[in-house]
């Protein structure tokens, strides 16, 4: 389980270990300087999140942030429709980075 600090809590990390998950959730220190090797660590975790974060951002926008209180089936519409939108914009840009035959 990937998280930010704000997530990090002795409750949460309960409920975690108790269902069978691994916590990578970031540390952050209390009244004490970061060691250098929570600093590592964290960045270690950064950068497996930034993989998956920049999809949620762009399909946030996509939707325009616009999945209030609808019906189920229409926000399942709507979530496919922007994950279709963001998987062909991938497509498209792949392509355009092939080597030309």
């Amino acid at each position: 389980m990937w998280a930010d600090t704000a997530y990090r809590s002795k409750k949460n990390e309960a409920w975690l270990e108790k269902h069978g998950y691994f916590s990578d959730i970031h540390q952050k220190p209390k009244g004490r300087p970061m060691s250098e090797a929570m600093a590592r660590a964290n960045g270690r975790r950064s950068k497996i999140r930034a993989f998956v974060e920049h999809v949620f951002a762009q399909q946030k926008a996509r939707m325009a942030c616009s999945c209030g209180p609808s019906s189920v089936g229409r926000a399942r519409t709507k979530i496919g429709m922007a994950n279709l939108a963001y998987n062909l914009t991938r497509y498209v840009w792949h392509q355009g980075r092939s080597v030309p035959a």
